[in-house]
C-alpha cells in the first residue's frame, strides 16, 4: 500500500484545494453500520420516504419505533482516527473543506470546521409546525419514558436490533402498534429528524453551499463513500466536467470508478492517518 499512500501524498501536495467527501464507510470504525456491500448494494430493507413519513402516522411510528431502538448507537458513537485525521489536514491547511452524506455528527466532534453536512444531522429533531429543533437526546429520553417496553437492554435484554447509519434499526413492528409517537414540546405538532430522508430535496441555501465549495476546489477526495445516492454521486460528476483530478478511498465499487484517477481500495481509518 507503500505506492498508493505516496501517490496519495503526491495528489494532496500538488492540490491546495482539494475538497474531501465522505460516506458511510468512514464512520464503520465508530461502530456505525454501512448503507452498502462492497457492490454498492443496500443491505436490510427500503429506507423511510419522506412525503410518506409526513402524510402516514404508521409510517412514522414505524420510523421512531426503529428509532428509538437504533439511536443509542449513533448516541454512543466516537469519531474514529479517520474523522481526526481529516480534522488535522483541514487544520494544516491541506483540505479546503468536507462534505459528508452522513449524518452522525462525528466530523465535528472530530475538530473539522470547513463542513457542510449534506442530509442533516440526526442529533436534531425538528418540529414540522413550529419548526422548534429539539435535541434527539431529550426526544430519546422521552420516547423511552412513554415506551419502556422498547428500551435496548443490552446483553440481558432482547430489543438490540441491529442500526442503521442513519439511526434507524431493524425492528418487526407488528407487536408494537400502541407505539407512543413523540411531539413537539412547545406546540404539541410533529416532529421529524433534521435530515433529508429519500424522495425529499436538500434545502436549496445547503445546496448552493456545497456547490460554491465544489466550485472553489480543484481536486475531489471520495472517502468512504459509494456514491450510489445522486446526492453524493453530482460532485464527481461536476469535478469531472471541469476536467478536475478525483482520488478515491472506498473499499468497493463506486458509482464513480469510471471518473476516479487514483483509487486506494482500502480502509479509511487505516489510510488517512499517513496522511497526516
Amino acid at each position: 500500500m507503500k505506492h498508493e499512500i505516496d501517490q496519495l501524498q503526491d495528489f494532496l501536495q500538488r492540490h491546495r484545494r482539494v475538497l474531501v467527501l465522505t460516506g458511510a464507510g468512514l464512520s464503520t470504525a465508530s461502530g456505525i453500520p454501512d448503507y452498502r456491500d462492497k457492490d454498492g448494494v443496500r443491505r436490510g430493507r427500503n429506507p423511510i420516504q419522506g412525503p410518506d413519513f409526513r402524510k402516514s402516522e404508521a409510517v412514522r411510528r414505524r420510523y421512531w419505533a426503529r428509532s428509538m431502538a437504533g439511536y443509542p448507537t449513533l448516541a454512543g458513537a466516537s469519531p474514529n482516527a479517520g474523522h481526526r485525521a481529516l480534522a488535522e489536514l483541514e487544520a494544516a491547511g491541506r483540505i479546503h473543506g468536507i462534505i459528508t452524506q452522513n449524518v452522525d455528527g462525528l466530523h465535528t466532534r472530530a475538530g473539522s470546521r470547513k463542513l457542510i453536512e449534506l442530509h442533516g444531522n440526526i442529533h436534531g429533531v425538528v418540529c414540522l409546525d413550529c419548526r422548534t429543533v429539539h435535541p434527539r437526546a431529550d426526544i430519546q429520553a422521552w420516547l423511552a419514558q412513554a415506551n419502556p417496553a422498547l428500551v435496548p437492554t443490552g446483553p440481558a435484554g432482547e430489543v438490540v436490533p441491529e442500526a442503521r447509519p442513519d439511526g434507524d434499526a431493524e425492528v418487526e413492528l407488528d407487536e408494537f402498534q400502541d407505539f407512543q409517537l413523540p411531539y413537539c414540546g412547545a406546540c404539541g405538532g410533529t416532529l421529524q429528524p433534521d435530515v433529508i430522508f429519500f424522495g425529499d430535496n436538500i434545502p436549496s441555501e445547503r445546496t448552493a453551499d456545497a456547490l460554491a465549495m465544489a466550485e472553489e476546489a480543484d481536486a475531489v477526495l471520495v472517502v468512504g463513500s459509494s456514491l450510489m445516492v445522486f446526492s453524493g454521486y453530482r460532485f464527481a460528476k461536476l469535478a469531472a466536467q471541469a476536467n478536475k483530478p478525483i482520488a478515491a478511498i472506498n473499499l468497493g465499487k463506486t458509482r464513480a470508478d469510471d471518473l476516479i484517477g487514483l483509487k486506494v481500495e482500502a480502509s479509511a481509518v487505516e489510510v488517512l492517518p499517513l496522511l497526516v
